[in-house]
């Protein structure tokens, strides 16, 4: 099966959960299918959410039916609080109409992003935008001073898992079985677990969830491929 892969990177991002509290807005760990499919979004200059949309944004509705593969460079990313003033008026009812505001930002992230061929136009397109780095709106990791940076694009053959790999990508838990805890080399062991989002709930445009994990682990699983001898899963 073909596909193209690239690297995508940046000095910081923020995913923002919509499961906050007052004080801080948290990110979750690593890029997610929405995320991702809004940043392709930029790139082809499809329309994003609106205030009063009661159907799915336009990036959304183009390019879900993509199947993609995230790669992290590492399990987990270092974290750090940022604290900066909103002294926009409206922003806070407090004396001076200014607001501290707090967020959890990912640092030096980078994960290496498969695209599958499904043989439409938007594949098309998207290939060729990011092979030529040709982007209608400049693509950013969940805020517009996050910066996104693309590099290392490739085609690559996917080919169907036939034996228990380590999948690199993430995936959902409850597509793999684990056949070993300890993986084929002396890679380092780790493990991460995180709900993200993998799609969006139509008319409401919440996000819908699923179990996600990464692991050094060996498993198999009917939707795992295999490129390079370690295996990814592809939704």
């Amino acid at each position: 099966m073909k596909a193209f892969k690239f690297n995508l990177s940046g000095k910081f991002a923020h995913f923002k959960k919509p499961d906050v509290n007052q004080d801080v807005y948290f990110t979750y760990s690593h890029i997610h299918k929405v995320a991702l499919l809004g940043i392709f979004g930029a790139i082809m200059g499809l329309e994003g959410y609106h205030k009063d949309i009661k159907d799915y944004p336009e990036f959304y509705k183009r390019l879900r039916h993509l199947k993609v593969a995230i790669i992290p460079k590492k399990p987990y990313f270092n974290k750090k609080i940022q604290a900066f003033n909103n002294s926009v008026g409206y922003a806070s009812g407090e004396q001076g109409g200014n607001l501290i505001i707090k967020e959890q930002w990912l640092e030096k992230p980078s994960w290496d992003i498969v695209v599958v061929d499904d043989g439409s136009e938007e594949y098309r397109e998207l290939k060729r935008r990011i092979e030529s780095m040709e982007f209608v709106y400049n693509p950013y990791l969940g805020k517009n001073e996050h910066f996104a940076k693309f590099s290392d694009f490739e085609e690559i053959e996917l080919k169907k898992a036939t034996e228990p790999l380590k999948c690199i990508s993430l995936v959902p838990k409850d597509k793999v079985i684990v056949i070993s805890i300890n993986s084929r080399s002396r890679d380092m062991k780790f493990y991460y677990e995180e709900y993200l989002p993998v799609g969006l709930k139509e008319k409401f445009l919440i996000y819908e969830y699923e179990k996600m994990i990464f692991s050094s682990w060996i498993v198999e699983s009917d939707e795992m491929w295999e490129v390079e001898g370690e295996g990814v899963w592809c939704g």
